[in-house]
């Protein structure tokens, strides 16, 4: 078996890995880089407009015979961990006759995307798998594992071919809602694993990262101070953190508004996968929904009126936002900032920022705090908590797993990997191909 990553061994995200055989080649993950090589933003509006052709000449998209438009086919599936560009955003370059194995509901967040924003990443031959259910592509098997990470629908994956076995962890953490999934796999993890791909997005960062019941306790803090509507900012598909919200409302009696566009993720999802997921709906009426103008059209001309309908029952005005605002908590982003301006009454209310802090000096997410805290004396409060496995947490699993190597991916750090975890450690760089052996040889590893 080889193994050829063709972005990730020295930065983090735009995962895109290839495991092949004499007879079968599987990529896992084709995604868009989060950096550009000299670390600066990776702003894909520079490149839009050039062909795949100078795209993979100018190295943005790697260079793998059979995987684009045009190209014979020598690629046998596409399997994507979960439902973040970096993992995913390039898959509108590769071949729709591509079969591409994915999670139910990672498809779906993907489809709501294209729906309200300008994404447009259309997976043309979805196969779904499911949790611990093994599939087969040519003679690869594959064995997917739900992951608890701040994607929603995230997996790790157990590959075997030609008597080699590889664990790919994906994105993962162990402090999220989903937890038990991690300490579940550690305990009783596959046996004989020969390489451990692992992600090290928190190598470097010594801070032991908060659970989520530790930022809904954060959350009712703030929301005990009377006479203030509190705004949430945060991540529109962090389902776990959506999921604190609402608990800490409920804790503190508040009414919690989301707007149609992430009203219509948490309903889809809860349709999708049964999950018991906080919805608007009749089973949790303290959640309203604010029908957002830009968000309200593009759902009905991308979905048609019904689907708007389905939540007037649950509708909320801005009048009774202004109105209530006592007793009001809701998710906010740049795009609502015109609508927060028509409210009169929020004036030094307090704003919740959970995302990664370095966005926060960025373009139109500056300009929205700014508007808040400057012209509306908003209080600003940071509650977030990563979306990726600390340091200890990637120790577990490490020696949960007990894999003869590790290779590191989705890291800066790669270099540390041998000193933290005391296993030998696979040197490879990106795109060139790795022969997976039974033993380490010393031009091969630190």
């Amino acid at each position: 078996m080889e193994i050829n990553i063709h972005r990730g061994t020295k930065e983090i995200g735009g995962n895109c890995i290839e495991v092949s055989t004499q007879s079968t080649s599987v990529l896992f993950d084709f995604g868009m880089p989060l950096v550009e090589p000299d670390k600066t933003e990776f702003d894909y509006n520079k490149y839009k407009s050039l062909s795949t052709k100078e795209l993979i000449k100018k190295k943005i998209l790697p260079d793998i015979p059979g995987l684009y438009t045009g190209k014979s086919q020598t690629i046998d599936a596409i399997v994507i961990s979960h439902p973040h560009m970096d993992h995913y955003g390039f898959m509108g370059f590769a071949s729709n006759k591509i079969p591409v194995y994915i999670g139910n509901a990672t498809n779906e967040l993907i489809k709501i995307s294209n729906t309200f924003t300008p994404s447009n990443v259309v997976i043309n031959n979805p196969i779904f798998y499911n949790s611990e259910k093994l599939f087969t592509v040519g003679d690869i098997t594959i064995i997917p594992y739900l992951n608890d990470h701040s994607a929603f629908d995230a997996y790790s994956f157990l590959i075997e071919g030609e008597g080699q076995r590889l664990f790919y962890s994906g994105d993962f953490r162990g402090h999220g809602r989903k937890g038990s999934l991690l300490t579940k796999l550690t305990n009783n993890p596959p046996a004989n694993i020969d390489y451990l791909l692992m992600e090290g997005t928190n190598i470097g960062r010594t801070t032991k990262s908060k659970p989520e019941e530790e930022i809904e306790n954060e959350l009712v803090k703030v929301f005990k101070e009377p006479g203030k509507i509190n705004l949430i900012y945060q991540a529109g598909q962090n389902i776990d953190r959506i999921v604190s919200v609402f608990k800490a409302c409920q804790k503190m009696d508040k009414i919690l508004v989301l707007d149609i566009y992430l009203a219509f993720i948490m309903a889809k999802l809860v349709k999708v996968t049964g999950n018991n997921l906080p919805y608007p709906s009749r089973n949790f009426p303290q959640i309203k929904v604010f029908f957002s103008s830009y968000a309200s059209n593009r759902m009905v001309k991308e979905l048609g009126k019904q689907e708007l309908y389905n939540f007037q029952p649950y509708k909320i005005t801005k009048d009774e936002i202004d109105k209530n605002y006592k007793n009001i908590v809701m998710i906010v982003r740049p795009s609502l900032m015109a609508h927060l301006k028509g409210l009169k009454n929020i004036d030094n209310g307090n704003l919740i920022y959970s995302l990664w802090e370095g966005y926060k000096t960025k373009g139109s997410t500056k300009t929205f705090i700014d508007y808040l805290i400057i012209n509306r004396n908003f209080n600003y409060h940071y509650i977030h908590s990563s979306g990726h496995a600390d340091l200890n947490t990637l120790k577990d699993l490490v020696n949960g797993i007990n894999p003869k190597k590790l290779i590191p991916i989705h890291t800066f750090k790669k270099d540390e990997y041998k000193r933290l975890f005391k296993k030998p450690v696979v040197k490879i760089i990106d795109g060139q191909k790795y022969k997976c052996r039974s033993l380490p040889l010393p031009d091969t590893c630190w």
